[in-house]
C-alpha cells in the first residue's frame, strides 16, 4: 500500500486494489491504532484512532481533499506534505 504522507507518527496510505470500494478513503496507521477516513467528509468510517490523532488527520484530509480525490480517481500516487 503506497504511503502518501507521514506526520506526528502517523502514516497515511491509499489502497488501489479491486477490493477497495467507495466512498473514497485513506488508511491511517498510528502505532497500534488504525483508521479509515472518508476523503469527502474527513470522518473516520472505521477504526480506533485516538481523538487527538483523528483531529489532526481530519484537518490534513480537508487541506488535501482535492489531491486525494485525484489520486483516488486516477490511481496515480503523489507524495503530499505533512501538516505543520
Amino acid at each position: 500500500m503506497p504511503v502518501i504522507s507521514r506526520f506526528y507518527g502517523m502514516i497515511v496510505k491509499m489502497y488501489f486494489l479491486t477490493s477497495e470500494h467507495n466512498p473514497p478513503h485513506i488508511h491511517v496507521v498510528y502505532g497500534e491504532y488504525i483508521g479509515v477516513i472518508d476523503i469527502h467528509t474527513a470522518e473516520m468510517i472505521e477504526g480506533d484512532l485516538p481523538i487527538k490523532a483523528l483531529n489532526i488527520v481530519k484537518e490534513w484530509t480537508l487541506l488535501n481533499r482535492d489531491a486525494l480525490l485525484e489520486m483516488w480517481n486516477t490511481q496515480e500516487i503523489k507524495s503530499l506534505p505533512p501538516i505543520e
